[in-house]
């Protein structure tokens, strides 16, 4: 510390109180302080030790007998080469290190082999080092293994380890039995989980596809929803004159009722089943639609509990529902039918003609537009818009099936689709924009596009549509 070392006695402050002094001073004016009693300076010297003695001058290093390298022979001789073996030396205890009988082995210490008596080989750990062996790291240790063996337990005989199940050999499935999409070798149980690896596999409604020719339909459950509650169902028959017939019926589950997934499904196969069994019998083809949606009506109608039954004008509260909407294609008429807010659109192959949207649908906002009280832009611009005002339901006050009748001059597409479809495509023109050119030859193509269109667009709901081709009339049809 500065007040151990040697102060000098002229000092320009005292130093008890700090108060300022003259050099002639021998007492401090303020305090008192006897100036006398600070020792003299010592003389000035280039190195003061911490007690404050003066330190020596170091003590001569002993000189190193280093040794002399020859000198070399001749420009052409190359220089002689020193090994670390050849200059003696001794180890952190002051002995002598012992002189190797075989210095090359020393090169390439990880090749070297220690020979059997070896104290370095076999010195146990912990163990001190015998006076004279080098220390250091050492390089020529053997290479350890990737994995140790288990050992067996110390209180009892050795047993056998069991095989890891995800490297062992799988039985082989059933015939017919789903296998799993993850690891494509374990078979999926009744709850959708392979039995294998454990993946959860996807659900079969998530998405699907079918094409039959003359028509195709794709659903997808979306990006935001947990399930598709979407339904559809295609298919093919004939008039009693042989004329072949084409059908497309798509449902939409209502998400604020129970089991919206069922009821979807249940009215696509009832609607479809209906009209397979009426147009080969003569019935006229809007006949036949209406007859299907009142089917599909009672089909979703009987998945209603009854112990919910709450008054007459309300029979079963929250009840599955969905809505429906079909076509029908000829070689000369185009059959619409439709209850709820899925639409049906008409996009003619030469696109310098006009597409039109051949439903309406039963919303509030077809409402309030069909009353006068808003414009079309208005009305769905509301957040009430998409609040239906029909659908198929045992809470359904009244069933009223649409049924229209057309009679297209011209070949064309018909777009059948939900609400997850239109609402990235609201009108006709939009929708035909949407449709590839090339619609009327690939329709499965077609209808992948457009619920493509819907994903990019944001995927918000369940995207199902169905695509037909309608063949050009004969000359001279007209429209009804």
């Amino acid at each position: 510390m500065m007040s151990q070392m040697p102060q000098p006695t002229a000092l320009s402050r005292c130093p008890s109180c700090e108060e300022p002094l003259d050099a002639a001073d021998r007492f401090c004016g303020a305090c008192g302080y006897d100036l006398s009693t600070v020792s003299a300076p010592p003389r000035d010297h280039p190195t003061i030790a911490m007690n404050g003695t003066s330190a020596g001058p170091p003590p001569a290093a002993p000189s190193m007998d280093w040794p002399l390298a020859p000198e070399a022979g001749g420009t052409d001789t190359p220089a002689p080469v020193h090994r670390a073996a050849d200059i003696p030396g001794t180890d952190s205890g002051g002995s002598e290190l012992p002189h190797p009988e075989h210095p090359e082995s020393s090169e390439h210490p990880e090749h070297s082999e220690h020979p059997e008596g070896d104290p370095a080989a076999v010195r146990p750990a912990g163990a001190k080092r015998p006076a004279g062996q080098p220390s250091g790291v050492r390089f020529d240790r053997p290479s350890e293994p990737d994995e140790y063996p288990l050992a067996p337990p110390a209180d009892g005989p050795e047993r056998e380890v069991p095989a890891d199940p995800r490297t062992g050999d799988l039985p082989v499935p059933p015939a017919g039995a789903k296998l799993c999409v993850a690891c494509r070798s374990g078979q999926v149980d009744t709850d959708g989980y392979c039995e294998h690896c454990g993946h959860a596999q996807p659900r079969e409604r998530d998405h699907m596809e079918q094409e039959l020719g003359a028509v195709a339909a794709v659903s997808d459950r979306g990006l935001r929803h947990h399930r598709n509650e979407d339904a559809f169902a295609i298919s093919s028959t004939a008039l009693p004159d042989g004329s072949p017939v084409v059908v497309a019926i798509v449902c939409d589950g209502v998400s604020s009722a129970t089991r919206p997934d069922e009821a979807s499904l249940a009215a696509s196969h009832a609607a479809n089943e209906s009209i397979l069994a009426a147009l080969p019998l003569g019935t006229h083809p809007q006949q036949a639609m209406h007859e299907a949606i009142v089917a599909a009506s009672e089909a979703v109608n009987a998945l209603a509990d009854p112990s919910t039954a709450q008054g007459e004008h309300a029979p079963h509260v929250n009840a599955p529902a969905c809505t429906i909407v079909g076509a029908v294609v000829t070689p000369t008429l185009l059959i619409v039918g439709w209850v709820g807010d899925s639409r049906v659109y008409w996009v003619p192959v030469d696109r310098s003609s006009m597409p039109a949207r051949l439903t309406e649908d039963d919303s509030w906002a077809a409402q309030m537009v069909a009353a006068g009280l808003m414009n079309e832009a208005e009305a769905y611009a509301d957040e009430r818009a998409h609040a239906i005002t029909g659908w198929l339901g045992a809470d359904a006050y009244e069933l009223e099936p649409h049924t229209v009748s057309f009679k297209p001059d011209r070949p064309g597409v018909v777009v059948v689709c939900t609400d997850g479809l239109w609402n990235y495509a609201e009108s006709a023109e939009e929708m035909a924009e949407a449709v590839p050119l090339d619609a009327a030859e690939r329709p499965l193509q077609s209808a992948q596009v457009l619920v493509g269109h819907a994903l990019d667009g944001g995927g918000h709901d369940n995207v199902t549509v169905a695509v037909l081709p309608f063949p050009a009339p004969s000359q001279g049809a007209g429209s009804a």
